[in-house]
């Protein structure tokens, strides 16, 4: 959701609370579950899971190695499962041409920095750079060209945009901050 006025342009960014992290979560936690499972059964010499008889695997080196993907799975899950519960990645983007201030936040990992926020001038805005790469894996993003600190990404680079819908994008951005725009 984002909002508009004559003055103030409010754009929500959306975390890592997505439904495609929920779903490679979830498979990857009942997956790994299978294969620690069925590795634990192979050492025990007894049948946790009757799909696989354990007879069938032996625990040296089949076993140790269902065991290990089993738990690096596990701990690759717990990852995705606190980056959506934290929301990491979420925030907003203000723009107030009344003040003349750009506002960013976002949120980062649990720490000193979990809050990551940055402030300026309207007027240390160069202008409004899209950065377009086609190919096998396109990249379409979004940036903001800042006097003495850089260029600053104000799209996620697996966000998907269509070209037309980033330059529409962009072209409404620089309208808006009255900057210059610019294509790579």
């Amino acid at each position: 959701m984002n909002w508009r006025s004559e003055h103030i342009w409010i754009e929500l960014i959306r975390g890592s609370r997505k439904t495609s992290n929920f779903c490679w979560a979830c498979i990857l936690f009942l997956g790994s579950l299978g294969f620690l499972v069925v590795g634990t059964s192979s050492y025990l010499g007894r049948n946790l899971i009757s799909v696989f008889p354990y007879q069938q695997i032996v625990f040296f080196p089949q076993g140790i190695v269902m065991s290990f993907y089993g738990m690096a799975g596990l701990f690759i899950s717990s990852y995705l499962w606190c980056t959506m519960s934290l929301n990491i990645g979420s925030g907003y983007d203000r723009f107030d041409r009344k003040e003349g201030i750009v506002c960013i936040f976002r949120w980062g990992f649990p720490g000193k920095n979990r809050r990551i926020f940055l402030r300026f001038f309207m007027r240390d805005i160069q202008s409004i750079r899209i950065e377009i790469k086609e190919g096998l894996y396109p990249r379409r993003v979004l940036y903001m060209e800042i006097r003495g600190q850089g260029s600053i990404p104000l799209t996620r680079t697996d966000e998907n945009l269509t070209a037309r819908q980033i330059e529409q994008k962009a072209a409404e951005l620089a309208y808006f901050l009255r900057v210059p725009m610019e294509v790579f």
